[in-house]
């Protein structure tokens, strides 16, 4: 006889008798699939703007063509779900982001930074693909009541990929790439900036054809394996409006995507410029530029293990704090160490920015279950609708670029300054949080 707690356990990958574990694995892989895609890619911003002699206003360009995708795909995406499975949706998505990583090939060749905007686009319409699908695919696999642990479970893998893309970031492009400064690359003619351009580019492509390879692996044990129709109703038809109107109807949903757009924003834009912020206090110690930005780089990979060590902490919390509670604490200690990013020049100030990605380990899948809550089929576009809301990691990126590029703001450093974009961000999310588990 099985004891109370494995019948826990079997509990949360279990639904009306039937094990879910191994589709579980299969579907939890696909998140730190594209945890490697997010996190590769942000610090491509940096390096995109040394490698074309760009503004950082221009090179993040990448993370508007990176989340753009998920904006315009993801209700795509739901239809296409609704109208065949959850399954077809993460074959889709697989698809995609191989697609998009092997356009890097072409991409290079044409030496212009345009068409790697093209393949990140591709990408991360298969990104939204994913995540449309997976997200709800995983809430489905057992029962209600241990829906959002599950989820914050599955997601707790997401960082893995993402430590995997920060690592393979810093050693396999941003160490390799020429040590020449910003400055140096601007005194080039046209012949040596075509040279040193061409040499950075074939560095930076080689990870994401490697990754191209591994996903068209992944597409065939998921394609080759059953997998459950959980969670899908015995309907196809696409009730795209009538859905809408009573998932907007509710205050959680409704009030959900406004907090998942601002936590994404917040989350790209904490992960993206700790660069750029820590880049500025390295070389006013005295480091190179190059030395400034690997060791900065070295920080952002601290800031994600304690990410992904908080979510299985959080995770555990779950089980006795309320879902909007621990995100509403979490958020408001999240708003402090990011004052004192804004307010503590130095590295105290960095190590609040490290700090601030242990709160953020709960925040986007206790959002998603909590705006999902209940609302049964309506979940295939609710899904989308919380997917488009990565639009904010598109959006808010580029405004607080825009901010760092005046250097000087009110006497303070600008890479400071740009901080209290994510701060504003947070007490959205506090908002949220105290809120839902008010009513709660």
């Amino acid at each position: 006889m099985k004891t109370e707690k494995q019948s826990q356990k079997l509990s949360l990958f279990t639904k009306d008798g039937v094990s879910y574990v191994v589709p579980f694995i299969l579907i939890t892989v696909c998140f730190a699939l594209w945890g490697f895609a997010n996190d590769i890619t942000n610090p491509m911003v940096k390096a995109f703007s040394k490698i074309f002699r760009m503004s950082v206003t221009d090179g993040a360009l990448v993370q508007l063509a990176f989340y753009g995708g998920y904006f315009v795909m993801a209700f795509p995406a739901a239809m296409f779900i609704r109208r065949y499975s959850y399954k077809a949706g993460v074959m889709m998505g697989l698809g995609l982001y191989a697609i998009g990583a092997l356009l890097f090939l072409p991409a290079k060749l044409t030496g212009i930074y345009y068409p790697f905007l093209i393949a990140y686009f591709i990408m991360t319409c298969g990104l939204s693909f994913l995540e449309t699908s997976c997200n709800p695919y995983i809430l489905s696999m057992g029962t209600p009541a241990t829906a959002t642990r599950r989820l914050n479970l599955a997601q707790s893998f997401n960082p893995i990929g993402s430590l995997l893309g920060m690592f393979v970031a810093m050693n396999f492009i941003q160490a390799r790439l020429s040590p020449l400064s910003t400055e140096e690359r601007a005194l080039l003619d046209e012949q040596q900036f075509a040279a040193v351009r061409d040499s950075d580019l074939e560095i930076l492509i080689a990870p994401y054809l490697f990754i191209g390879l591994v996903i068209l692996a992944i597409f065939a044990v998921i394609w080759m394996k059953k997998m459950p129709n959980t969670g899908e109703g015995s309907s196809n038809s696409i009730d795209f409006m009538p859905s809408l109107r009573r998932l907007f109807r509710l205050n959680r949903y409704r009030e959900g995507v406004i907090a998942q757009f601002f936590y994404v924003g917040a989350q790209i834009m904490c992960w993206t410029f700790i660069i750029q912020y820590g880049t500025r206090i390295f070389m006013s110690e005295g480091l190179g530029e190059k030395e400034a930005e690997v060791l900065s780089q070295q920080y952002n990979i601290i800031a994600m293990a304690i990410f992904c060590i908080s979510r299985f902490i959080c995770t555990f919390f779950l089980k006795y704090i309320s879902p909007g509670r621990l995100l509403s604490i979490l958020a408001l200690v999240a708003c402090c160490l990011t004052l004192g990013v804004i307010f503590i020049d130095g590295r105290t100030g960095l190590y609040c920015l490290v700090a601030v990605s242990a709160c953020m380990s709960l925040m986007f899948p206790t959002i998603y279950g909590i705006a999902l809550e209940g609302i049964g089929e309506d979940a295939k576009f609710g899904a989308a609708g919380l997917i488009m809301a990565i639009l904010g990691g598109s959006i808010l990126p580029p405004l607080q670029a825009s901010i760092i590029d005046c250097h000087k703001v009110l006497g303070m450093p600008a890479e400071n300054v740009s901080f209290i974009l994510p701060l504003v961000c947070f007490i959205v999310v506090a908002t949220y949080g105290y809120r839902t588990f008010k009513k709660a």
